[in-house]
């Protein structure tokens, strides 16, 4: 399995529970199809967003760390692109 870098946008009205489920679905996606999330990182948290993404003007960041294959891959975008919660997302695979 290669390692990827996967960062999310929430929208920002979610409260904090509703938030919270969104992350674990998402997370569950992951290690449904055999992959393994090996850190979560809310740092950035709520942000301002350059430019309005689906008449938002903030949004809520969160990055994860993974290992997964292709499958897992492919089920994560397809699954994400209809979260309505999920303004934008990216996968971009880990270099050491």
């Amino acid at each position: 399995m290669r390692k990827y870098e996967i960062m999310y946008i929430l929208k920002a009205d979610l409260d904090d529970a509703s938030r919270k489920e969104v992350m674990d679905k998402l997370a569950k996606i992951i290690t449904d199809n055999g992959g393994k999330v090996e850190k979560t990182d809310e740092s950035m948290g709520l942000r301002e967003l350059a430019y309005p993404i689906k008449d938002q003007t903030k949004g809520y960041y969160v990055v994860l760390n993974v290992s997964m294959d292709n499958v897992a891959i492919n089920e994560f975008n397809r699954l994400v692109r209809i979260n309505p919660s999920v303004l934008r997302h990216l996968i971009v695979v880990e270099h050491k």
